[in-house]
Parts: C-alpha cells; sequence; structure tokens
C-alpha cells in the first residue's frame, strides 16, 4: 500500500517510521517553499489564524510542484497538506471540515475534543455515507458530497476518488488523516474510552498550551504536573496504538520527543529545516 500512497505522513506511519511536519499560515508563498522541503506533512493553520477557505485553494495549487510531480508520476504534493480548523469539538461544526476537505486536503485536525461523542463527530464529518450494511460502516458518515474540486487536486476520477477518500487507518486504502487536539483535563480523562470507542482516529496532538493553562502553569511544559498529563496521553496512545503527535519539537527538544514515544513530530515553519534534519537523524535510534 505504501508505494500508491498519496498522503506521505501515512506512508511514514505504515513504515514504522515517524513523520514530520510543521504548522503554516495560509500564505502562497510560504506554500511555494514548503514545497520543496524535507517535511512529511503541513499544518494549514486556520484555528487562530484566520479562516479563509479561498485562500486555503491557493495556498494548495502553489503547494503543487511540477518538478517533482514529473519526476515522481504522482500528482500529489510530496508535502502532504492537512488543515486546523477552528471548530473546537464541542462545538460539532461539520461545515468546516467538509470545506477544507472538499477542496483538497489530506486530513483534518480538530481542536479541543474531549468526549466520546466529539470524537465520533470528528470522524464521522470526514467519511461519506455509506450502506447501513457495508463494512467499516462505524462511524456513520456525514460529509456532503462535492468531490469536484477535491477529485481534481489529488489527480483522481471522481470514482477513484471516492474510493481513497476515507479516513485512515479504519480504511486500509484511505487517504485522509483525522487528528484529534488533547489538550484539556477533561480529554485527558476521557482518551482511554474516545480511543477504545471511536475507529478511525489517525492520530492524537497534545494541544499542552492550553493543557498547561488548566493545570495552572501556562505554557510551563516542563512542569511536573504538565509533565505527567502529557505521559499519560502517550501511555494512552501506546495503549491502542495510535500515533501521538508532539506540537512544539525543536533542536533542543527533539531527542527527548522521539524517546518519549512521539510519531508525528510537529514544528514552526524552519526555512533552513534543520529540525527536520536532525530529528529523522535521531529517529534511526528508535
Amino acid at each position: 500500500m505504501s508505494d500508491t500512497r498519496l498522503n506521505s505522513i501515512i506512508r511514514a506511519f505504515e513504515a514504522g517510521k515517524p513523520a514530520f511536519a510543521a504548522f503554516s499560515k495560509l500564505d502562497k508563498q510560504t506554500a511555494i517553499d514548503m514545497s520543496d522541503s524535507p517535511y512529511d506533512g503541513l499544518v494549514f493553520e486556520m484555528e487562530h489564524n484566520p479562516y479563509d477557505v479561498s485562500a486555503l485553494g491557493d495556498a494548495l495549487q502553489y503547494l503543487l510542484n511540477r518538478k517533482q510531480i514529473a519526476e515522481s508520476g504522482s500528482v500529489a504534493p510530496r508535502v502532504t497538506p492537512i488543515a486546523r480548523i477552528p471548530a473546537n469539538g464541542v462545538e460539532m461544526n461539520q461545515a468546516f471540515a467538509k470545506q477544507v476537505l472538499d477542496r483538497g486536503v489530506y486530513g483534518v485536525l480538530w481542536p479541543h475534543v474531549s468526549t466520546v461523542e466529539q470524537a465520533y463527530n470528528a470522524v464521522a464529518s470526514c467519511r461519506y455515507a455509506r450502506p447501513r450494511n457495508a463494512p467499516l460502516y462505524e462511524p456513520k458518515g456525514v460529509r456532503g458530497d462535492g468531490p469536484a474540486t477535491a477529485s481534481r487536486y489529488w489527480g483522481l476520477s471522481m470514482q477513484d476518488y471516492y474510493a481513497k477518500a476515507d479516513v485512515w487507518p479504519l480504511a486500509p486504502q484511505g487517504e485522509i488523516l483525522v487528528g484529534l487536539m488533547c489538550e484539556s483535563v477533561q480529554a485527558v480523562e476521557n482518551l482511554d474510552d474516545i480511543l477504545a470507542n471511536v475507529p478511525g482516529i489517525g492520530f492524537i496532538m497534545i494541544g499542552e498550551g492550553d493543557l498547561s493553562q488548566e493545570l495552572g502553569f501556562p505554557r510551563q511544559y516542563e512542569h511536573p504536573e504538565v509533565a505527567d498529563a502529557m505521559r499519560k496521553i502517550v501511555e494512552t496512545c501506546r495503549k491502542h496504538d495510535v500515533v501521538v503527535s508532539h506540537p512544539h519539537v525543536s533542536a533542543k527538544n527533539h531527542k527527548r520527543v522521539l524517546e518519549e514515544g512521539y510519531r508525528l513530530l510537529v514544528s514552526a515553519p524552519q526555512r533552513t529545516y534543520g529540525v527536520v534534519g536532525l530529528a529523522r537523524e535521531a529517529a534511526t535510534a528508535y
């Protein structure tokens, strides 16, 4: 499956390797610069930056690199785009996921997901409806049907897009990643139930900023209570064999992050891409 993968992040996971990504603003030049970077993926930040679907569409096009397409024979961008949407889990706002998926992203990162119900909604929002007697029916898909732009961006016919536009790892052929932000005490307490009862979660990203705020130690990431909460998240993800992601990877902490079991390492954009090089080198030891 890995040889035919469109999603570079999933390709790394299936190969048993950590994946590397960076947060990005919705900017044409940034997309051009990042298209030739060593990252596996790019997270377009639409939670704390303006939610602009038109700008996302432009950025996705500028992320395409004609030289890479000619050399690889694949029309998918080598650096896989996903979007962090503005809707918190409790808001149950499916329209944000539908709109960014219809533009062509390969994944959706949901902020502030704290319950089984919210997690189920996140996965369901990224799936098309299936016949009730079909395999892998749950979570029941609620994504509205409008694939024209996304299938064109993926370089597929609509029917081929339907076959691949499902969530991984629930659907082994799926190319869409559903990421959930675990960033509250309630989320930490409910994470075991979430991962036990909601199939189709591609990764859990720790929101250590918000989590540290609620614990009373804002951005004190080394504080024992914050570190202990993060450790619990990693252990729970490991128990359920779900990828856990760290959102603040740097040259200073990349070795520790790998040692602690994180498999999706996300940083701020690095024009020199030094963090990726250091982390990839360190990852060979794990």
